[in-house]
């Protein structure tokens, strides 16, 4: 085991920015720590390096209970969202920084870097100052500099969020080939979810401080472990609904309630791609216009309105929305194939309710 956190709790005055947190990373493991600003992911990362300390529980590495243990001794590289690259320094000087504070010898120092330029691509830009590269190329001196005395693990914060789009994807795809070579224990943090599902191995979602879910990036996706994960990770359709005779009903919709006590409020949960689609209106039960339809390059979002005013999101590819002739205000018949019932945050439901739910065939298809 890499990291073990036991209980890990932060507070700033009265407020908990971090909340009896448990989490275990495996030797050589890519775990992203997703969450929206101000969850409690990035204390989570500090506190592990050594730049916070916990108000309560533990912190181990490889074994060791690191709590009381400063930075310097943790071993630990640390890469900020904003590169904190020295100015003043080339690329040279500021990749072989922590060799010359560690006290290596010059020689032993020109050759670590000379890797490091080699592996991150950098050959040739040594004696080039920061304020002289992409903005690329100085995120990958900072891990270069990170790595440069071989820390025991890599601390990444929003590691990718002050470079363009285009660049952030080569960067993502650099980091997933870089972490397999070295197969060093990395945790970075990330408030985008694509990114989080892309990178990393496993997720662990944070929300006002607490570790909602960890899991693959299929596993909270497909079983969220709540309504925040749900709408947190990918795109989810959340009604409001009461039980009544059985089914929960929202709108015209109808959902078997599978147990659940008469008049009781819940929520269902259900992705758009769950939602299938017919220009002919006989073909499923219930029936909505399309008002709009996105473009999102392979898959395109439609937004159905139902008679009852209750819209939801749908999705399908290009193909299948020109091959059925659908366009906006157009009038559909629809069906929902399956759902869940969502639990609220920090509230998960027993497993039996909080797996998918198959819609019966006479309620999803048409009368």
């Amino acid at each position: 085991m890499s990291i073990q956190l036991r209980n890990l709790t932060k507070r700033f005055g009265h407020v908990e920015a971090v909340s009896r947190v448990n989490l275990e990373v495996q030797d050589g493991e890519l775990l992203a720590l997703l969450g929206p600003s101000g969850c409690g992911k990035t204390t989570v990362l500090r506190m592990i390096a050594g730049l916070e300390e916990p108000t309560e529980g533990d912190i181990f590495i490889h074994g060791e209970r690191v709590n009381h243990v400063p930075v310097q001794r943790r071993n630990i590289g640390f890469v900020f969202q904003n590169y904190a690259l020295f100015k003043t320094m080339n690329v040279f000087d500021n990749i072989a920084f922590g060799l010359k504070v560690k006290k290596w010898k010059a020689e032993a120092q020109a050759q670590r870097v000379q890797e490091l330029l080699k592996l991150f691509d950098l050959e040739g830009l040594s004696q080039r100052y920061p304020h002289q590269l992409s903005g690329g190329q100085r995120q990958r001196v900072a891990i270069a500099r990170a790595l440069a005395i071989q820390p025991r693990v890599l601390l990444l914060d929003e590691p990718f969020g002050a470079v363009d789009a285009k660049i952030r994807q080569e960067l993502r795809e650099w980091l997933v080939h870089l972490h397999d070579e070295l197969n060093l224990t990395t945790i970075f943090v990330t408030h985008d979810q694509e990114e989080a599902m892309e990178v990393s191995r496993r997720i662990a979602i944070f929300s006002r401080g607490r570790l909602e879910q960890i899991g693959t990036p299929r596993e909270v996706y497909e079983q969220p472990a709540n309504e925040f994960v749900a709408r947190f990770v990918g795109v989810m359709n959340v009604l409001e609904t009461v039980v009544r005779d059985g089914m929960a009903r929202c709108g015209e919709l109808e959902f078997p309630a599978h147990g659940l006590n008469e008049g009781q409020a819940m929520r269902i949960g259900f992705r758009p791609y769950a939602v299938q689609i017919s220009p002919d209106l006989t073909q499923y039960r219930y029936r909505a216009v399309l008002r709009h339809t996105f473009f999102l390059g392979i898959m395109l979002r439609l937004e159905l309105e139902l008679p009852s005013g209750l819209t939801i999101r749908a999705r399908m590819t290009k193909e299948e929305y020109h091959a059925l002739g659908l366009h906006d205000n157009c009038e559909v018949s629809f069906q929902i194939k399956a759902y869940r019932i969502l639990a609220q945050e920090g509230a998960p439901l027993p497993p039996e309710t909080s797996q998918i739910i198959e819609m019966p065939p006479n309620l999803g298809e048409g009368i």
